[in-house]
């Protein structure tokens, strides 16, 4: 008589997926590999591991890991900034940025945004903004006509100027999924549902100011823009020179667009355009373009903070030279300006502000003393640190690249 035998277990079609931890360490791992043959003498791109890092990435974007994607920038801050910086910005464009087969060709669509520094007394009123259709739509097409997109491009731009804390909201995949739909729109030329997209418009949240308070307020145009891979009008040159004249010339299309387009953003904003001011920074990629509005936000806080300090001391800023170091701050670095009689001495007043583990510190000091200088200081220098009581050490004048 046969004996019965236990059944194999049942063999799953569906196999697990890696934790999220393993995910996480996985890109960190490549990014670093990348960076570090990047830094060594007579290597150049390592172009396997930055399309398999590449790869990566834009499966765990299908697969909504966004916790995965998060942690692995995480991971690399704490290891190897060029590496952090490099897989941040691989993971923030690919995010931003969807390609889709056609039957007539591949397309690509982007979502951009552009930022806004909007000044007026007492704020901008929630309810006024967007209630000029005539100006919204003559800005819409103002991107075309302007030469900011391509002939063959579709473009459109939301009825919505977002706070930092919506932008903050929109999570790698969800931005993903609000590409999904703005392309069915420009796909089919008609409206097709969105709800991501307004979803996304939370509502602001940002401080309130009083009816004589002087606001200024940061707030981010998002569009998003359709366009074949094969055009031509969108085709970066491949040698150096003519790349930077390139980019050269799409700025100055953008500065020229700016002057034309601060009107129509101004009634779109408020119902009386001439008691609000914009200005715009650079036109960029969802991440590039937050990550310009947060540097000059903060930047903004810092001249503000030293400018008190000297109104505090009656002291004009002519009258003051300023000293720049870094400063060991554990999970970040602290820039710290301290601020002198033109004749030495110690510090008159203190100011610091914080800076990402993974940010390029040249770039980032280099950035603060420029525009400590244009607050009209007598000079700046720039130190390798500061001692018990205050005097600069290794000090070496600022000068602007």
């Amino acid at each position: 008589m046969p004996k019965n035998k236990r059944p194999l277990p049942r063999t799953s079609n569906n196999p697990r997926e890696p934790d999220t931890a393993s995910q996480a360490q996985e890109l960190a791992d490549l990014a670093l590999a990348i960076a570090e043959r990047e830094e060594e003498p007579g290597f150049g791109a390592d172009a396997e591991r930055e399309e398999e890092l590449t790869s990566a990435v834009r499966k765990l974007l299908r697969k909504k890991r966004d916790e995965a994607l998060y942690e692995a920038i995480e991971t690399a801050r704490f290891t190897d900034p060029l590496a952090c910086r490099l897989l941040r910005g691989r993971i923030e464009e690919e995010a931003a940025t969807l390609r889709i087969r056609r039957d007539d060709g591949e397309v690509e669509i982007d979502a951009f945004l552009i930022p806004l520094f909007v000044r007026s007394p007492g704020g901008l009123v929630a309810q006024e903004t967007f209630q000029d259709e005539a100006a919204f739509e003559e800005l819409s097409n103002s991107f075309l006509a302007g030469g900011l997109e391509g002939g063959k491009g579709r473009l459109v731009l939301i009825q919505h100027a977002y706070d930092l804390a919506e932008i903050d909201h929109v999570s790698f995949s969800t931005l993903q999924e609000m590409l999904r739909e703005a392309a069915a729109s420009l796909l089919e030329k008609k409206l097709q549902p969105a709800p991501t997209i307004e979803a996304s418009i939370r509502g602001w949240t940002g401080e309130r100011f009083a009816p004589d308070d002087s606001a200024v307020e940061l707030r981010f145009l998002l569009g998003f823009s359709l366009k074949r891979l094969d055009d031509p009008f969108y085709a970066i040159p491949a040698d150096e020179a003519e790349a930077d004249a390139w980019y050269g010339a799409r700025e100055e299309r953008y500065r020229a667009w700016t002057f034309k387009a601060a009107p129509l953003v101004r009634r779109c904003l408020a119902a009386d355009p001439e008691r609000v001011h914009v200005d715009f920074l650079y036109q960029d990629l969802f991440y590039g373009a937050k990550e310009q509005g947060v540097a000059e936000l903060s930047t903004l806080s810092t001249l503000s903070e030293v400018a008190r300090t000297l109104a505090a001391k009656e002291l004009d800023a002519d009258q003051v030279h300023a000293a720049v170091a870094p400063v060991d701050a554990g999970e970040h670095i602290v820039l710290r300006i301290n601020l002198y009689a033109l004749d030495g001495g110690r510090p008159w007043g203190t100011v610091e502000t914080a800076v990402d583990l993974a940010a390029d510190l040249t770039v980032e000091v280099d950035n603060l003393c420029d525009a400590l200088l244009a607050l009209g200081l007598e000079g700046v220098s720039v130190a390798d640190g500061f001692s018990e009581d205050g005097h600069a050490e290794g000090a070496e004048p600022f000068q602007p690249r």
